[in-house]
């Protein structure tokens, strides 16, 4: 026959199973897809900076301060600006949605460092129609390298919401925008130097930084709106 204590000792052992693999499965089912949610609370994001669009280094005036309104992320007062992590990322998956107008252009920065412009010390992935430049190159329209390496394909709903998923792995870069697969590509291929804005070279995506900070542009003409939502995260 069981005593008192071994038949406490038996229930508290069997409830601590019990807890043990409740608590293990619900670990495996956060860890199943392993995304962490970011813009999660109203108002200026925590850990980001807003600096200017051509140089990270140089901080953006606080009328341009971006901010998150019930659930969605919108740039300042003035065009021109960066929404940068404070955090640095090397592999890792990105998920978001954006909407732009007919003449809207946003961007976003992968492995940057922080300072220069994230198109040519980075890498930036164009979100902008036509319709902002007319005589873009298709490197220069959304889901391009910015002047380095052009989509697959287009399909880029303008003033709609877009879904983008972007995926880094080391130097292999794969984006998907809409369910379609627009970019898959091994970057160590791109060994030609990209041209700046100023008409001097940049270095090849190559040669790029491995690791950096993640962030989205404003640079729509009229100050137009940029509006993100989902935004989320996972490192690999």
């Amino acid at each position: 026959m069981s005593t008192p204590a071994a038949f406490t000792a038996g229930r508290l052992a069997s409830s601590f199973s019990v807890l043990l693999v409740w608590t293990v499965s619900l670990v495996s089912a956060d860890d199943k897809e392993g995304f962490r949610p970011l813009f999660t609370e109203d108002g200026p994001p925590k850990d980001w900076i807003v600096t200017e669009w051509n140089d990270l280094a140089k901080p953006a005036p606080p009328e341009c301060a971006w901010t998150v309104e019930n659930g969605i992320l919108k740039p300042g007062k003035r065009r021109g600006t960066w929404l940068v992590s404070r955090k640095q990322y090397r592999d890792f998956v990105l998920e978001f949605e954006i909407r732009l107008t007919e003449h809207g252009n946003s961007g976003v920065a992968l492995r940057a460092p922080m300072r220069g412009d994230p198109a040519f010390d980075g890498m930036e992935l164009q979100v902008a129609d036509v319709r902002y430049n007319p005589s873009a190159k298709d490197s220069e329209l959304t889901g391009g390298i910015y002047r380095a390496i052009a989509p697959s394909k287009q399909v880029y709903k303008p003033t709609e919401w877009n879904h983008f998923r972007i995926e880094l792995r080391g130097q292999h870069l794969k984006v998907t925008l809409n369910g379609e697969v627009i970019q898959d590509v091994d970057l160590s291929r791109f060994d030609q130097p990209v041209k700046r804005h100023d008409g001097t070279d940049a270095p090849p995506i190559k040669d790029r930084p491995k690791e950096g900070h993640i962030g989205f542009q404003h640079l729509s003409r009229d100050n137009e709106p940029v509006l993100i939502r989902n935004v989320r995260i996972r490192e690999l």
